[in-house]
């Protein structure tokens, strides 16, 4: 592969706290040089030299929360159609949920997916393992047996486990083989019958709410799980102020925690639902709008660590439905970056923190080899065109499923390269 370099580029890179205009350059597979100094430095022989002038420079982005159909229901989404998702969405690296059919539950099928994902995807695939058995909550998982075979984290599902036995005895194993558990807080007793946010909005459409105490109590109990088994926890998906001083307070207190947000919830409210659009049925839901910019402030001081798509394809049958027979769950690969702009735009979130959410920050938390561009790390680069416009339309998403949030939305901003190990994967038309 020819070596690459990538002039006239603004850099950001939150690893070193670098924000300036400068020269990329990779070779083998790895960075030799990125910042200012290395534009003095020439070109390789025989290398593929871009100009880049009006793009930003960033590491590859990560996304940590991805479903995706294989193994089982493939016509929603393939590894290798995730992958190409993923990759028009600047998206290099991302966390595999262990929600297939049938889970990823032992090391036979994560097997399976690491073959899967070297032979047929673009970018690179961490898969996590499932932390209880067929994901039920009752038995747990070989945890030092998945992790040594390539399991990044270890996941049990769209509902909080409820047996505290279980859980306790799988967050010593985790911690023993340094595995972080990587849960969703959510109660299955108070949101199985809710079909979005309690409140009064949710009155006015005559459907039945979540109310905030469904995240709010599994995630205490968590916390305090992980305090005293010292596992190393997130919170994958939280979405009210009461759950960020929570983990305020238990970082206080010594816990190795750290939390996640979908971009759904930071840059959507409930009343995007509107008429019953289905496509805003989502876990967790979205909430007020008051709780949108507390949130959104949250991430800004980096009380809440990682953003994430929560990318979850859903197909026809499953989403053109009444309102509360829909399945939960959208599509998010191919816009998150755009997404998470808004905000940079309307200047709530400084970029270098965004991407520092997208890329820097998910990478330390699942120890990926990823999110930096310092010499030596391989040469995952996505290349930004923060100011172009682009209108989200179904002929124009590459996910073979269609279930988007942002339909029709207009976006300034989007990934127009994506190098993987300084391979570029995609390039916007």
């Amino acid at each position: 592969m020819k070596p690459l370099v990538l002039n006239n580029t603004r850099i950001i890179d939150p690893s070193r706290d670098l924000d300036q205009t400068g020269t990329i350059i990779v070779a083998d597979g790895r960075i030799l040089a990125a910042g200012r100094d290395a534009a003095n430095q020439g070109a390789p022989d025989g290398a593929d030299v871009v100009d880049c002038r009006g793009l930003v420079a960033a590491p590859g982005l990560v996304d940590a929360h991805v479903f995706v159909g294989e193994p089982g229901a493939e016509h929603t989404e393939t590894i290798h159609s995730a992958s190409l998702a993923a990759a028009a969405g600047g998206i290099t690296s991302f966390v595999m949920m262990p929600d297939t059919n049938p889970p990823i539950d032992d090391v036979a099928l994560l097997e399976f997916v690491l073959k899967t994902a070297r032979d047929n995807a673009v970018v690179n695939v961490f898969p996590a393992a499932a932390l209880t058995k067929g994901l039920a909550g009752l038995e747990m998982t070989e945890v030092g047996l998945l992790k040594g075979e390539g399991a990044v984290a270890f996941a049990n599902g769209r509902y909080s486990l409820s047996d505290n036995r279980v859980l306790r005895r799988a967050m010593t194993y985790a911690r023993a083989f340094d595995a972080v558990v990587s849960l969703e807080p959510r109660d299955r007793y108070l949101s199985e019958t809710g079909v979005m946010n309690e409140g009064l909005f949710a009155s006015w459409l005559g459907l039945s709410g979540i109310p905030r105490e469904a995240e709010i109590i599994p995630l205490e109990r968590d916390l305090r799980l992980a305090a005293l088994t010292g596992a190393r926890y997130h919170a994958a998906l939280i979405s009210v102020p009461e759950s960020v001083e929570a983990i305020r307070v238990a970082r206080e207190r010594g816990a190795f925690v750290s939390s996640g947000i979908s971009i759904n919830n930071l840059t959507l409210n409930e009343n995007d639902i509107g008429e019953y659009r289905t496509f805003f049925k989502l876990t967790p839901p979205l909430r007020h709008e008051e709780d949108r910019l507390q949130m959104v402030e949250a991430l800004k001081n980096g009380l809440i660590d990682i953003i994430v798509s929560s990318h979850d394809p859903q197909d026809v049958d499953t989403k053109r439905l009444p309102f509360s027979d829909a399945e939960d769950g959208a599509i998010g690969l191919e816009t998150m970056l755009s997404a998470a702009l808004r905000l940079h735009h309307s200047g709530e979130v400084p970029l270098m923190r965004l991407i520092d959410a997208m890329s820097t920050r998910p990478a330390k938390v699942f120890d990926l080899d990823a999110g930096t561009l310092q010499p030596g790390a391989r040469g995952d680069i996505t290349l930004i065109d923060p100011e172009e416009p682009w209108i989200v339309t179904p002929d124009r998403l590459v996910s073979l499923s269609k279930n988007t949030t942002f339909e029709n939305a207009r976006f300034s901003g989007r990934a127009v390269r994506t190098y993987v190990a300084g391979k570029c994967v995609y390039q916007a038309s």
